[in-house]
């Protein structure tokens, strides 16, 4: 008869000092990005991410922060690859953080939309804190099929929310809206969170042998 495996450890809770630090990082943000460019531009699924990991954080949801976690690590990442690059050669690989050197773009909201490298890290800590929910992937896709259609119904076509008009900012005529919008909505999880959600599983499996 084999000895069963060890249990897993017991999950840490998120420290208070990332939640009032986040929360105060909130209380500045979300007013300043109203009165700078709108109240559209919390459509960007990564704006609705940082609402949404103030929420996890508090209420140490699993569930929820992983959800944020697929949402920001990937984006978050390439987009902090964009600049750095574009900063350094002035190229942009990737495309889409042309604003960040737009001198007609408010200094203050490039400067806030550092937010995009602080957002992984956040949700990287509770992650690592609370475990990785494995139902993350179902319902983040399902979310950015709720929110792709309403950026697309519900905000101005020129400032391309969540590229509903094109990829990597640039409006697109090649394919019917629609079907570029179909397209969007398909290809969002499986090259965005598919990637993040095998990482992390493959890496969580790895700290907990023990996982199935």
């Amino acid at each position: 008869m084999t000895a069963p495996s060890p249990a897993p450890k017991l999950r840490a809770g998120i420290p208070l000092w990332l939640k009032l630090v986040f929360t105060a990082w909130i209380v500045v943000w979300a007013p300043s990005f109203w009165l700078l460019l709108g109240p559209q531009n919390f459509f960007w699924l990564c704006n609705l991410a940082s609402f949404l990991i103030l929420v996890a954080l508090w209420w140490e949801n699993r569930l929820l922060l992983s959800m944020q976690w697929l949402a920001v690590a990937l984006v978050g990442s390439l987009w902090a690859l964009d600049v750095a690059a574009a900063w350094v050669t002035g190229v942009h690989p990737i495309g889409g953080t042309e604003y960040m050197f737009d001198p007609e773009h408010p200094p203050m909201a490039r400067a806030m939309s550092l937010y995009h490298v602080i957002l992984p890290l956040v949700a990287g800590i509770g992650v690592a804190r609370l475990g990785y929910a494995r139902g993350a992937l179902r319902w983040q896709s399902l979310l950015t099929l709720v929110v792709v259609p309403l950026t697309y119904l519900l905000t101005e076509p020129e400032r391309n929310i969540n590229w509903g008009h094109g990829p990597f900012g640039q409006h697109q005529e090649w394919l019917a809206p629609l079907v570029y919008l179909g397209a969007l909505m398909a290809l969002w999880p499986l090259l965005i969170y598919l990637p993040v959600h095998l990482l992390t599983r493959w890496l969580q499996r790895r700290r907990l042998p023990g996982l199935r």
